[in-house]
């Protein structure tokens, strides 16, 4: 489980570290920052994918995507006796993310690269990777440090070179992820890649989760709930059925939901109190679709460490919110789980959990920060050093 996450001069998040908890949930007024500090999560994710810097550009780059804010702000600046404002910069650019856990923390470094004649030159670079055991970085608990182009990991008490000539646009978990020179490297990358994002259910006329699909064993929905049919029956099969039927009467009071295959192709159908004849998936209300995805997604018979859904109020009805809170506290019990909402009665829901974790933003002079959250309530974090 992830016990901290840090992000520095990425868009609004000057210089944010955020305490995790079981079940963590995201609020704020809009343009708080809930967003920026989501898609900083999906971009530490990308590092295990071999992906980040091209998410990066896809985001504009980084010079897109760095804090936009003058280097220090002073305390008369935050005051308003003098207007904000900025000089010449005095330190190197820096993007940086990272994160502490039960078992391993991880922080990466990206930063411009040296001037070349290189097509490429405004790819960002990475300039430093780290490696700790513990909740936080010291110098004797780093296990594999990557500085530029060297990576060398713990050996003993002292140290052994890995790699001396690492490409500088990848990550350490895409060039030495070996179970004998770096196990740590391995083991913390296919954790990583084990994070499940949900954001963007499709349940309009079109969506692919309305049709009948040709299924296999899915004990993971996709992304966009293309398989909702198989993972249904999957989770029938080999997952908590009484959970999954009882998450159905839980939001439908009287309602079941079946699977029907036919020459291989699944596909769901809603009964329903009153009704005299099953609803297929094309014939349910946005909300309701949306919700059976839910479902699938929060029963999978494959728990990931780390589940992050994004808005999973959007198209439900507001009376289907508790139901939702309850689903995703059950779900926490097995998964570590990331909410951003801003439906105030979701929030009110999930907070009456004791497990909660409830993490409300604001901004201040344009900058993301925790409310309450003073100088010494943040959780201990150290940056490497380049």
């Amino acid at each position: 489980m992830l016990t901290t996450l840090a992000i520095a001069n990425y868009r609004s998040l000057r210089d944010l570290v955020v305490p995790m908890g079981r079940l963590n949930l995201v609020t704020g007024a809009n343009g708080s920052g809930k967003s920026n500090l989501y898609r900083a999560l999906r971009l530490l994710a990308e590092t295990a994918q071999g992906g980040v810097v091209p998410a990066l550009a896809h985001e504009g780059g980084l010079r897109s995507t760095l804090w936009a804010g003058p280097e220090n702000i002073s305390r008369r600046m935050r005051s308003g006796e003098v207007p904000v404002q900025g000089g010449p910069r005095q330190e190197a650019v820096s993007l940086r993310m990272g994160f502490a856990g039960d078992e391993f923390g991880y922080a990466i470094d990206l930063g411009l690269p040296k001037p070349s004649l290189s097509a490429f030159a405004l790819d960002p670079e990475i300039k430093r990777e780290t490696i700790w055991s513990g909740p936080f970085l010291r110098g004797a608990n780093a296990l594999v440090d990557r500085r530029g182009p060297m990576a060398r990991a713990r050996d003993g008490r002292g140290w052994r070179v890995v790699a001396e000539h690492l490409n500088a646009f990848e990550s350490v978990f895409g060039q030495i992820a070996d179970p004998e020179r770096a196990p740590e490297v391995l083991t913390l990358r296919e954790t990583i890649r084990s994070w499940r994002f949900y954001d963007h259910f499709r349940s309009d006329a079109e969506s692919p989760a309305r049709l009948p699909q040709l299924g296999t064993r899915t004990p993971v929905l996709s992304h966009d709930g293309r398989d909702l049919a198989a993972a249904w029956q999957t989770i029938r099969e080999i997952g908590d059925r009484a959970a999954l039927d009882a998450a159905v009467a839980d939001a439908f009071p009287g309602a079941a939901v079946e699977v029907i295959e036919n020459e291989g192709r699944f596909a769901l159908q809603f009964s329903q109190h009153g009704l005299l004849r099953p609803l297929s998936a094309a014939e349910l209300s946005d909300g309701t679709l949306r919700y059976l995805l839910w479902i699938a997604a929060l029963h999978t018979p494959r728990p990931p460490p780390l589940m992050v859904l994004n808005e999973p109020e959007t198209s439900l009805h507001p009376d289907l919110l508790p139901a939702l809170a309850r689903l995703i506290a059950h779900a926490s019990q097995r998964s570590q789980i990331w909410v951003v909402s801003h439906a105030s009665r979701l929030i009110a829901a999930l907070e009456e959990d004791p497990h909660c974790n409830a993490i409300r933003l604001e901004k201040q002079i344009s900058q993301t920060g925790i409310v309450g959250q003073g100088m010494l309530d943040a959780p201990p974090w150290h940056w490497p050093e380049r």
